[in-house]
């Protein structure tokens, strides 16, 4: 690869919002097996059959706290927490249903108000939040670049996302976050060579909306 890594030390999420079940079957069948949804009550219905034991369903869209409860058993990480209260309500929902849950810290580094995520200064709160619950693991880190961002500032963004990962490591040395979620249909590229783990593809995979 041009980004000088092994194909498979990067998780290609196909997000599957707003496209039929069928859709997400046949992508399956063709052999992917991490999908992204970006609503809870779009993914409920969607997968009141659930996937096969084999698949994975992320989701990478902003969660409310009154949704929360829903994510458990649905969802087998949570790839969009960006707040403390979010960790709580997910540490709730899944003590109550005896289950356990992985998440990323969504992190928002242009302050874009139209984008969810949390300031790269409350990463360090929000991890420790997730290290105080008893059902939840954090996994990683997630960002959302600038959809205006190119060239430079674009790879900066995910720069950014990869150095804060390795700070808060020095910050609390007892975590473990292995994944950067970084990098979508329209930069991905950028993002692999900035050390992207997972890759989120819609249109890429499913075609336009």
């Amino acid at each position: 690869m041009a980004a000088d890594r092994a194909a498979d030390s990067i998780t290609l999420i196909a997000v599957s919002k707003t496209f039929p079940r069928e859709d997400v079957d046949a992508a399956y069948h063709a052999g992917l097996r991490h999908f992204g949804e970006n609503r809870v009550q779009e993914a409920m219905a969607k997968f009141e059959q659930p996937l096969p034991d084999d698949a994975v369903l992320h989701l990478v869209g902003n969660l409310q706290s009154n949704k929360a409860k829903h994510a458990p058993g649905l969802f087998s990480t949570v790839d969009s927490v960006d707040r403390v209260s979010i960790v709580r309500a997910l540490d709730m929902a899944a003590s109550g249903r005896e289950a356990t849950l992985d998440v990323l810290i969504q992190v928002n580094f242009a302050g874009e108000a139209q984008k969810a995520g949390g300031r790269p200064g409350e990463a360090l709160e929000i991890l420790q939040a997730v290290g105080r619950s008893s059902s939840l693991t954090a996994r990683g880190l997630m960002t959302i670049a600038p959809i205006d961002a190119t060239g430079d500032a674009l790879r900066q963004v995910f720069r950014d996302l990869r150095q804060l990962r390795d700070q808060l490591l020095q910050e609390a040395p007892r975590c473990d976050l292995p994944e950067l979620s970084m990098g979508m249909s329209g930069d991905f590229h950028d993002a692999i060579a900035e050390g992207a783990t997972q890759i989120r593809l819609g249109r890429a995979i499913f075609g336009d909306r």
